[in-house]
């Protein structure tokens, strides 16, 4: 141990002073703690589209190894598409409503204890002065026994009837939700733990995992939830990059890569928001993405827009607000932005250096986006006064960097790829419990 910090020191020491500092390395204690059973069973349910009304989406259809644990398109389509990532396409029979109106993020780290807010808007917090501890959108309706907040996010996008609910009428689950049944017997999130608790394997797995199970308590919709955040906790946990190597003293990152950390913790001025052992400080910028697609907006509101965390709080101050991604294994994550914005990280890097100047100037062939004629795709983009209001929340001043400092913070920014990079620890099963197909 003491040779480790000796070590840790010294590549600490050896860096040239920066106006940020380096965050400490990561380790164990940082990250919740997994039972090898749970894990298991999670994720044979994070691959099982029996939790999708239809039974034709899985977490894994959009939270995919191949893409970076996101699908490698700007906005996705979920209920109504067929087929994986760029390739997925709207089914003639089933068309989709919409797209989804924001891009799906990653899934690295998100078993860190820091993590304690999620979604692009920040809707799912972990809250001590809630009964359950968190605050959603659900408020009270919410139950108790989610083990945090990544387990209550795991299990939203059942809910929602563009990603895995499923439309009006189309099955027992999207009515359901549809109808404001989210709770009791015959809730939405009770109706996927019936079709759990029927499949014998799942049955046998939660009675190993859980002894309260084992006892005779019927498996819970938390159950379920709770096992797929230990999955996704232990599956893509990643913290073996180079800069991870650095910052434990085991290798020195040289040459361009090195002045692009340089960069990064000084003079580009990134580690202002990418701060702390994962690169975020949690908390939520407006950086003038553009905005383009469906919007958040309710079914009887007619605009596109997407004001961030302002629908969230109502604070005037989060206006276009969005939540500081970690940027582990970012160059695996394209396309980037709350809204996929940018296909390419380089356009993207740029983009930020220059939010308002980007906005104006952007190029439309960036966003990577499936064949498909729902809602107009660039009404909020082609408001003039609402592209004007994006732009002046950018809080960010423009920064001059030149060519050569922009390739070192790209180089920086792939020294921060593991060496799993997004294939995980157990990778994808061959198949599920319920004899669903699984997007391999």
């Amino acid at each position: 141990m003491t040779r480790f910090v000796s070590l840790a020191l010294t590549a600490f020491l050896a860096t040239p002073a920066l106006s940020g500092e380096l965050p400490p390395a990561v380790t164990d204690d940082m990250f919740a703690a997994t039972s090898p059973a749970m894990v298991e069973v999670g994720r044979l349910l994070f691959w099982d589209p029996i939790l999708s009304g239809n039974r034709n989406i899985s977490c894994g259809t959009c939270h995919h190894p191949k893409f970076g644990t996101s699908d490698g398109v700007s906005l996705s389509l979920g209920e109504g598409g067929t087929g994986l990532g760029p390739e997925r396409k709207p089914d003639s029979e089933n068309m989709p409503e919409q797209r989804i109106p924001r891009n799906a993020p990653a899934m690295f780290n998100l078993g860190a204890m820091e993590f304690t807010t999620l979604f692009h808007d920040g809707r799912i917090q972990a809250d001590p002065s809630q009964p359950n501890g968190l605050r959603t959108p659900l408020d009270q309706e919410m139950v108790q026994g989610f083990s945090g907040v990544l387990s209550a996010q795991t299990m939203f996008p059942v809910l929602s009837q563009d990603e895995m609910a499923g439309q009006y009428s189309e099955n027992e689950i999207s009515k359901a939700v549809r109808s404001g049944r989210l709770t009791g017997e015959n809730g939405a999130w009770n109706l996927i733990a019936q079709r759990v608790r029927a499949i014998p394997a799942y049955q046998s797995a939660f009675e190993a995992a859980l002894p309260e199970v084992a006892a005779g308590r019927p498996v819970n919709f938390t159950d379920i939830s709770n096992a797929i955040a230990e999955f996704i906790n232990w599956e893509w946990r990643s913290d073996d990059s180079p800069f991870d190597r650095h910052l434990r003293g085991e290798e020195t990152l040289e040459g361009a890569a090195r002045h692009g950390m340089e960069l990064f913790y000084g003079k580009a001025g990134c580690s202002d928001c990418h701060s702390g052992p994962f690169q975020t400080d949690h908390a939520f910028h407006a950086m003038a993405v553009p905005q383009f697609g469906p919007g958040k907006a309710e079914r009887f509101e007619s605009h596109s827009r997407d004001e961030g965390r302002f629908r969230v709080t109502g604070k005037e101050g989060d206006l276009y607000a969005f939540l500081t991604p970690s940027l582990r294994n970012v160059a695996l994550t394209a396309p980037y932005g709350h809204t996929g914005s940018h296909r390419d990280l380089a356009a993207f890097v740029s983009y930020h250096l220059d939010p308002s100047k980007g906005l104006t100037a952007f190029d439309r062939t960036q966003p990577i986006l499936h064949d498909f004629k729902g809602k107009e795709i660039w009404a909020a983009l082609e408001d003039d006064t609402e592209a004007e209001r994006i732009a002046k929340a950018a809080e960010r001043n423009s920064v001059s960097l030149s060519e050569d400092e922009v390739s070192a913070l790209l180089e920086f920014l792939h020294s921060l790829t593991g060496a799993n990079g997004a294939d995980g620890r157990l990778g994808i099963p061959d198949s599920v419990p319920s004899g669903l197909q699984v997007d391999h």
